[in-house]
């Protein structure tokens, strides 16, 4: 026996050809086993470090896969993993011993420019919905990575560098198809079923599979002013006060965050540079160029930049910047907080521990939220931590497992080190595979027990919980 989650699931019995015949024969998309030439290929996430694997993959075509390969699971008493993008640091893309249902050949992305509309489906990434909307000057809040899955990333709410004008991810979505643990298609919106569309806005993949997204758009690009500004980490102190003090009267438009890290071979920063110990701050600015060029002077005098690299470039091209420090492979270990405020007791905790990086790919990320983000009702969404101005995402990234054991205990010993300095929440995307005690605290505590109550009515048996599990209200 096996215990998962709230309910008890014998071993399934072993298949007979016949039986994995039948499914291959349902469905459009393609079936993998242990053994088929692209079996190691389709159980490969973005983080290195998770490896398992599944007794079944199907590679869906359509919302008919999707169908199919749940029917298959449950009648066989599999566990069930749901894959988008599958960047989820976490790596609930995957399971052991159980069955995949693999979106990411559902990759369509279509464009009602007129009415400002895009329909996405869960296997398409970020770079793919950026580019069809911006053919019209039109974006959703999306995140910053072009590569990440937009299903996982909007279920469990989603910012970017957008969110401080447009808000989460979740507050642009308009409704949604999924398919229930029941094996039902439902339309989830704020007319039909919207305590599901409630729920999905934040509480994770936990109460179904979603087929398509419909998304609000926004007039937005295709040029904004975006770069990197580059300090010396001597200077982070002041740099750091000054942008908390600023980031009180910035415009919606404009964010600055800000990374911890020693300098990669940026072309625009100098040679000498490279390797060292710097404090970057991306700018953004989606707003009047005129503005942005004055509100970039006001970042500059923050200190003694090393480098500056701000221009007028195209969004698509900014939403990728960060691709090639974030490229799929690598072992990953995340350790996150929210913080109302940054005080000065964080920041040189912060940077006590960012004058010892374990490894030269190793970050501490702190993003700007606000703004639209924090004027939305705590409880409107699942995604409910709306009072946080500053996220911190602590990002041990390396490449072999020699050193594993160093990088985590450097991220755990920030984490540590900063924690009484959160308000105590986290952002459920954010959560690693070995930290599922924290999963309440990514939701106020009326949220949590509106969720469980959520999770009882359509998903009972808890099917869905190779996640950040929310279990069903008893």
């Amino acid at each position: 026996m096996e215990e998962q989650g709230t309910i008890t699931r014998t071993k399934a019995e072993a298949f007979s050809a016949g039986t994995l015949e039948d499914l291959r024969t349902a469905i459009r998309g393609t079936l993998i086993q242990p053994g088929d030439a692209g079996y190691e290929q389709a159980r490969k996430v973005w983080n290195g470090m998770i490896d398992r694997r599944p007794r079944l993959i199907v590679q869906c075509a359509g919302t008919a896969d999707v169908i199919s390969a749940l029917e298959f699971a449950r009648a066989h008493d599999l566990v069930i993993a749901v894959r988008g993008g599958g960047h989820n640091i976490a790596g609930s893309a995957l399971c052991d011993d159980g069955l995949v249902i693999d979106l990411s050949r559902m990759r369509t992305v279509r464009v009602d420019p007129v009415n400002k509309r895009a329909y996405v489906d869960p296997g398409a990434l970020l770079g793919d919905v950026d580019n069809e909307t911006q053919a019209f000057g039109l974006a959703t809040a999306l995140g910053i990575n072009s590569t990440t899955g937009v299903a996982g990333l909007t279920l469990g709410g989603g910012f970017g560098w957008t969110s401080r004008k447009l808000g989460m991810t979740v507050d642009n979505l308009i409704s949604a198809d999924v398919v229930t643990s029941d094996g039902r298609l439902v339309k989830a919106n704020a007319q039909e079923n919207p305590d599901l569309f409630w729920a999905i806005r934040g509480g994770g993949g936990n109460f179904g599979i979603v087929t398509n997204f419909e998304f609000q758009l926004h007039v937005l690009g295709p040029t904004v002013t975006a770069g990197m500004i580059v300090f010396a980490m001597e200077e982070a102190t002041a740099v750091f006060s000054k942008l908390r003090d600023h980031a009180e009267g910035m415009p919606d438009e404009m964010a600055v965050w800000a990374v911890l890290r020693k300098a990669p071979p940026l072309p625009f920063l100098a040679e000498q540079y490279h390797g060292r110990d710097i404090l970057v701050l991306p700018f953004f600015h989606s707003g009047d160029p005129v503005d942005a060029r004055k509100q970039l002077e006001v970042v500059k005098a923050f200190g003694h930049p090393w480098a500056v690299h701000v221009e007028a470039m195209p969004f698509t091209a900014w939403q990728k910047i960060l691709d090639p420090l974030l490229a799929p492979g690598a072992r990953n270990y995340w350790k996150s907080h929210n913080f109302a405020t940054l005080s000065d007791e964080l920041i040189a905790a912060i940077l006590h521990h960012a004058a010892a990086l374990p490894s030269p790919h190793t970050e501490i990320a702190i993003a700007m939220l606000g703004g639209q983000v924090s004027r939305v009702a705590p409880d409107a969404t699942a995604y409910s931590n709306r009072g946080n101005k500053f996220l911190m995402n602590v990002h041990g990234r390396w490449e072999t497992t020699e050193e594993d054991d160093k990088c985590t205990a450097w991220a755990r010993s920030l984490f540590t080190a900063t924690a009484p300095y959160s308000t105590g929440g986290v952002y459920v995307n954010f959560i690693t595979e070995d930290e599922h005690d924290r999963v309440r605290a990514a939701y106020r505590p009326e949220v949590w027990k509106r969720l469980t109550e959520v999770k009882r009515k359509w998903d009972p048996e808890n099917i869905f919980r190779t996640n950040q599990n929310i279990p069903p209200a008893v």
